[in-house]
């Protein structure tokens, strides 16, 4: 999937001249840069810098993807300042997220919000997906950010980035080194999250399709309690994987290797579709800009970042 982050990758890698300028315009790291940049060349098969150059030089195919990058980025950047037109717009938006995505993004997105509709009023919901989706349904919310789990044709779905998972546990919990089958840490005790959680849906069906029936569980449906209590040796947890990196880094957490490993997490922004609008689709829009599940309890633009957990 071509995303607008990707592009953006593209384009000031060429307009800056390297990766490394790239990454401090977009406020990134290099290897991130990088990273979008490759991703864009798998989703297409190609290579679109000729690395046998020193210089960041792209390859012929590179030259029109870059046209094409600067073109779609000019109509996004239009488009949103058509449809965000704050002198028109003047309302409340009731907006659903997971504890996750309020944990990593959300403040971006407000700030994204209040940016280019500074009459708009945001109202947050922080619940489990199953109970956002509920909510979205009984008209209490008008969008909702949870995982890519439910399939209602009446509830339009637009991707708006994904993460993925792996079991973790206190250094010392199972043996270091060693590489599992997903059997047998079925096993041991798993702290799972509930049948609410759009995470722990997925999770749980994922295990269920290949034949695994954990046989001692305790579900845990906060994330914060979950770390906390995967951290304090209670059981392993199947968790997000950027954003604890710190707490692995600094011995609190340890991976572990499984077989198969646990699938990638879409993110989806949902609406009714009756009840579509311009404000609402350039919510979808901001939500795909900022979605970042890499960091968690990050200070918003307004302020310096710190990374709490490290």
């Amino acid at each position: 999937m071509m995303t607008f982050k990707q592009l953006e990758a593209l384009y000031w890698v060429v307009q800056l001249g390297g990766f490394s300028q790239a990454a401090h315009k977009l406020h990134t790291s290099t290897s991130a840069v990088s990273k979008r940049v490759q991703e864009l060349e798998g989703s297409f098969d190609l290579e679109l810098f000729d690395r046998s150059q020193r210089t960041a030089r792209l390859t012929e195919k590179g030259e029109e993807m870059f046209v094409l990058a600067k073109k779609l980025l000019e109509h996004r950047d239009a488009a949103i300042d058509q449809i965000g037109k704050s002198e028109v717009i003047e309302r409340r938006v009731r907006i659903g997220v997971t504890e996750f995505t309020a944990m990593t993004w959300l403040h971006r997105l407000v700030d994204a919000i209040q940016r280019y509709y500074p009459k708009v009023t945001i109202e947050p919901d922080v619940d489990a997906s199953g109970n956002l989706k509920e909510k979205l349904l009984a008209d209490e919310l008008d969008l909702v950010l949870v995982p890519d789990v439910f399939a209602e044709a009446h509830l339009p779905s637009h991707v708006v980035g994904e993460f993925s998972s792996v079991w973790m546990c206190k250094p010392g919990f199972v043996e270091p080194g060693k590489a599992f089958r997903l059997h047998e840490l079925a096993s041991r005790r798993l702290l799972l999250q509930g049948s609410r959680s759009g995470a722990g849906m997925a999770h749980n069906s994922w295990m269920k399709s290949l034949g695994v029936q954990p046989s001692n569980v305790i579900i845990v449906n906060n994330l914060v309690a979950m770390i906390g209590l995967t951290a304090s040796g209670l059981g392993i947890g199947c968790m997000p994987e950027k954003c604890l990196a710190p707490m692995v880094a600094n011995g609190s957490l340890m991976v572990i290797p499984c077989t198969p490993t646990p699938p990638m997490m879409k993110y989806v922004a949902m609406y009714k579709g009756d009840q579509r609008s311009t404000l609402i689709s350039s919510i979808v829009m901001l939500s795909q800009e900022c979605c970042d599940f890499s960091r968690m309890f990050e200070i918003s633009s307004r302020g310096h970042s710190v990374d709490a957990l490290g």
